[in-house]
């Protein structure tokens, strides 16, 4: 299994660049395609939707024919979707390859989940996940100074067409190293497109809210808007930019790291999240207030909003506490499509918020302003659902 958890990861370098290297190269990409805020809105979306939409399919999948067949066959949507997005000359062009690069993607973390899930137990899950996550999130790092090095060295196309290259060598290694694991057991019984023994599992509705909003804002400023930010309201060229957002992809790996054993530590998942959720609320919040607070002062507040806002695998294994053997690729890829549909869906919207004030001439800190308080507000009201979850505790072993 260790062959299996590294090729796993390896193949989560790759899904958390393309989640993040957008941030980098929007000014360009706008310039070069013709594409106003609404637009990057949709690009950055389309990662996100086709990744949502293909979660469900893809747990069926995992709980009948297993992770290998599943991840690197859909891996190879990601490389043609890179390829897409190098030769892009139409604004619908990125749009598509963004969504072929999510489904590609989709079933990377999942398939990692999977195998913790059958191999190692709920009460390492957190620990175990947060870890996958923080190592895999180097390509948060990647996608930043490295890839705007590259940009400027050989243009975004060209490096877009290296990275579709790496992406199938990730697919072809998966192919050949990966080792499904041993079947749980209990195996899937019934209709294996049914849902509905999953949602009735009523311990995850408060969980719901804040899957829908807590990973989707975090990847909202981390993949699409820390990059216009700085450019627009601090007028950092490309590599300032990606030294600023390298800040919050270091603090997003630290925090994966630093969540992972916390609830066995404190013996609580529930107010693990939760209080992570109130700190990333606050620095949102002061960036609402103070979006002039300085180049120095904004990256401090993105890299809280980095660190205190990786509560992903804390929440998918509050989740996964309450799911059934049987059902866990089905369980554990519907909680991860409402993280990753509800990215989808809100970066559009947000595309469409800063285009439609940019339009209306106002200021770009006046409008940063307006986004970061209402995701400060989307996560509090989604964090006070949350707060009737029925809490998990994980055994300190």
């Amino acid at each position: 299994m260790v062959v299996t958890y590294a090729v796993l990861v390896a193949a989560y370098l790759l899904s958390q660049f393309f989640r993040a290297f957008l941030a980098v190269i929007a000014p360009e990409l706008a310039r070069d395609i013709g594409l106003d805020p609404a637009d990057l809105g949709l690009v950055s979306g389309a990662f996100f939707a086709a990744f949502a939409l293909a979660q469900v399919p893809i747990g069926m999948a995992f709980d009948r024919i297993g992770p290998r067949v599943t991840v690197s066959v859909l891996m190879l949507a990601a490389v043609a979707g890179s390829a897409l997005f190098g030769f892009a000359a139409r604004p619908w062009h990125p749009v598509a390859g963004m969504a072929l690069i999510g489904i590609g993607c989709a079933p990377v973390f999942m398939g990692a989940l999977f195998v913790i899930g059958r191999t190692a137990g709920a009460a390492r899950f957190a620990t175990l996940s947060s870890a996958i996550v923080g190592v895999g999130s180097l390509g948060n790092i990647f996608a930043a100074t490295p890839f705007a090095a590259t940009v400027a060295a050989i243009g975004w196309r060209h490096a877009m067409l290296s990275v579709a290259v790496l992406t199938f060598v990730g697919a072809a290694a998966v192919a050949l190293l990966l080792r499904d694991p041993p079947a749980g057991a209990a195996k899937a019984t019934g209709n294996p497109f049914a849902m509905g023994e999953v949602l009735r599992i009523r311990e995850l509705w408060p969980m719901i809210p804040l899957a829908l909003t807590s990973y989707p804002i975090l990847a909202a400023v981390r993949g699409l808007w820390i990059g216009p930010y700085f450019a627009e309201v601090h007028g950092l060229g490309p590599l300032d930019r990606g030294n600023a957002v390298m800040v919050m992809g270091f603090a997003m790996i630290l925090g994966s790291f630093v969540y992972g054993p916390l609830d066995r530590l404190f013996g609580t998942r529930k107010w693990v999240v939760a209080a992570g959720s109130a700190v990333t609320v606050a620095a949102l919040a002061l960036l609402a207030l103070n979006p002039q607070v300085g180049v120095v002062g904004a990256t401090i507040a993105f890299a809280v909003i980095g660190g205190f806002g990786m509560t992903y695998g804390v929440v998918m294994a509050h989740a996964r506490a309450f799911l059934p053997e049987h059902v866990l690729g089905r369980g554990l890829s519907l909680m991860n499509a409402c993280m990753i549909g509800g990215a989808g869906l809100l970066q559009p919207v947000s595309g469409a918020l800063v285009g439609h004030f940019a339009a209306a001439g106002a200021a770009p800190a006046a409008t940063f302003a307006i986004l970061f308080g209402g995701f400060a507000v989307a996560l509090t009201a989604a964090l006070a659902v949350y707060l009737f979850a029925r809490d998990a505790r994980p055994a300190r072993d």
